[in-house]
């Protein structure tokens, strides 16, 4: 593996232009989130890479500092502070060209709708990103990531249903009609505006299709998932969640978090994760880039349907990823993807891509 050069990534990644502007946005623990040391790690990390931008040519506002929304994904606060001063979040975004986000709660979904909000916005968003993956998925080769990716956007593309076997036998049917793949490359250039992406970069994704066309959405099956030592399995019909099986308090955890609010039963994504560097530790920004997952809940920021407003209340909004690379306890026996054409490709075996 190469050694972690910020510099390089910075220029691989982003391209930064003299006279651009890029703004850090870090948040805070609260009493319902309190402090740890990951989240001073992350404080001190931006701190870090703002200052590698500075030393690029760039100019940097102070950090921008809001209290943490408790949810992956969930709306942000109206205001933050900036050198202690009382700012409007999206004011301050719509002056700059990059944003940086270094969270304890993944902010993508609204910082990827500001972002085309202002129509110039290029965002990087960073949730649970810890110094130590400067010695994995932050040091992979971005080229060669881009290459992967951009080549798995294409296949989910062209697809219109994948067929996943899991390493316990269960099976979930994705129907990928009507939908556009994506490609989370670890670009983030001026010429892609707006543009998002989550770093570490890595993965090509895509929303199954939803059912809002009035034709029922085909995606089915049973999807098992590992929660603290227990295999809990979900139940899929017509892109949801319609039974939570076992007796386990993670199941009984699951339900409830179900029951809070139905769009959470949303299926939200098909993932690909690409990123020969990442490793799988229990932080789902890293995770993810190692193999496939999967997601419920918010779609709309990745091409779906699902956004706050289908929610009954923006406490509620969450869009949850769950992972089965190739170290998880969960695998992947088969992913197999089948073109209009009818014809069928493996694309991955025993967690890994063929």
């Amino acid at each position: 593996m190469t050694p972690f050069n910020l510099p390089k990534l910075i220029r691989d990644v982003f391209d930064p232009q003299p006279r651009e502007t890029a703004l850090f946005l870090v948040d805070l623990p609260t009493p319902e989130s309190p402090e740890s040391p990951d989240w001073q790690d992350r404080r001190l990390m931006a701190a870090d890479w703002r200052a590698a931008f500075l030393e690029y040519g760039v100019t940097c506002p102070p950090i921008l500092f809001f209290p943490a929304t408790g949810a992956n994904n969930g709306d942000l606060p109206l205001a933050g502070q900036m050198q202690k001063q009382n700012v409007c979040i999206a004011d301050e975004l719509a002056k700059v060209d990059i944003a940086l986000a270094f969270t304890r709660y993944s902010a993508t979904a609204p910082l990827a709708a500001l972002a085309q909000k202002t129509g110039t916005l290029r965002v990087a968003s960073l949730p649970g990103v810890l110094r130590r993956m400067e010695q994995t998925a932050l040091a992979a080769d971005y080229e060669e990531v881009a290459r992967q990716a951009d080549a798995l956007a294409e296949r989910l593309q062209r697809a219109e249903s994948a067929q996943v076997i899991f390493s316990t036998g269960h099976e979930l049917f994705f129907d990928l009609r009507f939908r556009n793949a994506h490609a989370d490359n670890g670009r983030c250039r001026r010429e892609q505006t707006p543009h998002l992406i989550n770093l570490p970069s890595g993965e090509a994704y895509i929303v199954p299709y939803e059912g809002e066309r009035g034709e029922p959405s085909q995606t089915a099956g049973e999807i098992p998932v590992m929660l603290h030592g227990e295999t809990v399995l979900l139940t899929v019909k017509s892109n949801r969640i319609t039974e939570v099986n076992g007796s386990s308090p993670e199941a009984d955890r699951l339900r409830d978090l179900f029951a809070a609010d139905p769009t959470r039963r949303n299926l939200a994504e098909l993932g690909l994760g690409c990123n020969d560097c990442a490793v799988v530790s229990g932080v789902v920004l890293e995770d993810e880039k190692a193999g496939m997952h999967w997601a419920y809940g918010r779609s709309e920021h990745l091409g779906g349907t699902v956004g706050p407003s289908a929610f009954r209340d923006p406490s509620l909004v969450l869009h949850n990823d769950v992972v089965y690379a190739k170290d998880s306890p969960i695998g992947i026996r088969s992913l197999i993807l089948t073109y209009p054409d009818h014809s069928e490709e493996l694309i991955m075996e025993n967690s890994t891509y063929l």
